[in-house]
């Protein structure tokens, strides 16, 4: 035993003054709640595709434990006019292919953003118009009206860098083998088992590096993700069952990182994305409103996430300046719900197809508000599927309801245009009202606080309270476990893993 303690600490001092290298460098096991989509900054949408996006692409900028806004990729900003913006670039990073990181790859990585079909970033940056190179190490963003956000997006993947020369070679299957200036490069990804990255030897921030390899493992189960963490055959694991909270607090041998979130959890309704809108839920907002007065937001949170999360009517969390103080989620009513059935005229119960993710907690989730809305007159089925198939079916329209998270972000833009405007790529419902593209994309111009929360306030009272185009659920937390020999870990509220100052003791 006392040999062990010498020879471990004997390691550990080598490993403090020794240099970096892939010999004395540990490895690092991850295990993600679902399996990523595809590994593209520009056609990727899921949350933990970020979470491994986090350790192979850095962005423009990141931000803080406060939510500030820090140079990452770039070394700094400055607003020339409302409308034209210079980004100054730092010297000397270096793709995982050994390509520059400069001001045309910059230039090259915005446009295809903005540009290339099927991109969910275009909704993002769809105010640039267009990206001139100053310099080698500046560019300026020329945009074709005022934009609030912009800044902040560039915080997340539509400010992640790529290699210029790896996405043309590759084209549309650059997601295969994903090329960045982040500390990891991309090693082998096998669907619905690993993601394994390797330390980058030439990344620009390379002193703040610990591990020489990291596994991203999809275990959808909760219950097999913990007891992976708790056997030692994973370091870390996000934690999407709140009910393993108390066990994890009595382990001495785990440490919980929580914060809360910025985003959302929501269903869906399909109002205009193809035949499967053609139903009641589709077609009339007061067959939506009964169905939403048939939940009990409050007992859902309490079955299922243990009282943990935050109920909700909006996208926006109660933390931003850009809440909606007013604006609360409804009382079960179950006598005015099937009031607003018999206004619609519709045959009870009333058929609807929720598709969820085909995990516990999803099922849960779906098989509590089944039981709820049967009361109300509804008979609700759930259609449970692999994540990433499951976005792709609500992209095509395959859906009726769909239950979906979105992850947040800093500014309410990124949680509200892409899904809520006609143009935006993630509407997937495609919910369309004049009235609400022309407030938001005045939102979007605005810079003064209050008047900007002012125009998402009216037209909150359009979509949601007069269209009824999403029914939005609770506010979650960011919960992750791990092995207490992990430090460094920061709990920013977007939820993403930051492998920078990550170690093992």
């Amino acid at each position: 035993m006392i040999r062990r303690h010498v020879a471990a600490l004997a390691l550990a001092l080598a490993a403090a003054t020794a240099p970096a290298t892939a010999q004395n460098l540990p490895n690092l096991r991850i295990g993600l709640r679902e399996d990523p989509d595809i590994m593209d900054p520009t056609l990727a949408r899921t949350f933990v595709g970020r979470i491994v996006f986090a350790s192979i692409c850095d962005k423009l900028f990141d931000i803080n434990e406060r939510l500030e806004i820090v140079p990452q990729l770039a070394t700094g900003y400055r607003w020339e006019d409302p409308k034209n913006f210079i980004v100054t670039l730092r010297e000397g990073v270096r793709f995982h292919d050994g390509e520059t990181m400069d001001a045309e790859a910059v230039r090259y990585s915005l446009n295809r953003h903005l540009t290339m079909q099927g991109s969910f970033r275009r909704g993002e940056i769809n105010s640039m118009e267009a990206v001139e190179v100053v310099d080698p190490l500046t560019v300026r963003i020329r945009l074709r009206a005022p934009f609030a956000p912009f800044v902040s997006q560039l915080t997340d993947r539509a400010g992640m860098i790529v290699s210029p020369k790896a996405a043309e070679a590759a084209g549309a299957n650059f997601g295969n083998r994903p090329v960045c200036a982040g500390p990891f490069r991309f090693v082998e990804r096998v669907a619905q088992d690993r993601i394994v990255v390797e330390r980058f030897p030439g990344y620009w921030d390379a002193a703040r590096i610990h591990f020489n390899r990291i596994t991203y493992l999809p275990i959808t189960d909760t219950t097999a993700r913990l007891a992976n963490l708790q056997s030692g055959a994973l370091e870390m694991i996000e934690v999407t069952s709140p009910s393993d909270v108390p066990a994890i607090r009595r382990d001495r041998r785990l440490r919980l990182t929580e914060a809360d979130e910025l985003g959302y959890q929501s269903l869906t309704i399909n109002i205009g994305n193809g035949p499967r809108a053609q139903t009641p839920m589709g077609r009339d907002a007061r067959v939506r409103q009964a169905f939403e007065l048939a939940i009990d937001r409050a007992a859902l949170n309490q079955v299922v996430y243990e009282g943990l999360y935050v109920p909700t009517a909006q996208a926006v969390p109660p933390s931003s300046p850009y809440h909606v103080r007013d604006l609360t989620p409804p009382a079960r009513d179950l006598d005015r719900a099937r009031a607003l059935l018999r206004e619609a005229g519709v045959r009870t119960p009333v058929p609807v197809e929720m598709t969820v993710a085909n995990n516990p907690e999803a099922r849960q989730v779906g098989e509590v508000i089944q039981s709820m809305v049967r009361e109300a007159g509804f008979e609700l089925r759930l259609n449970a599927m692999e994540f990433a198939s499951s976005l792709q079916a609500a992209t095509r329209g395959e859906f009726e309801t769909y239950y979906l998270a979105w992850s947040g972000r800093p500014d309410p833009d990124g949680n509200i245009w892409t899904f809520v405007h006609s143009q935006g790529p993630q509407n997937d419902g495609k919910y369309s009202n004049p009235e609400v593209d022309r407030l938001l994309d005045q939102a979007r111009e605005e810079t003064d606080e209050a008047k900007r929360r002012d125009l998402y306030a009216r037209m909150w009272r359009i979509a949601i309270t007069q269209d009824r185009h999403r029914i939005y659920l609770w506010h979650r937390k960011n919960i992750f476990a791990h092995t207490s020999r992990l430090q460094g870990l920061r709990p920013v509220p977007d939820g993403m893993i930051r492998v920078q100052d990550l170690r093992l003791q």
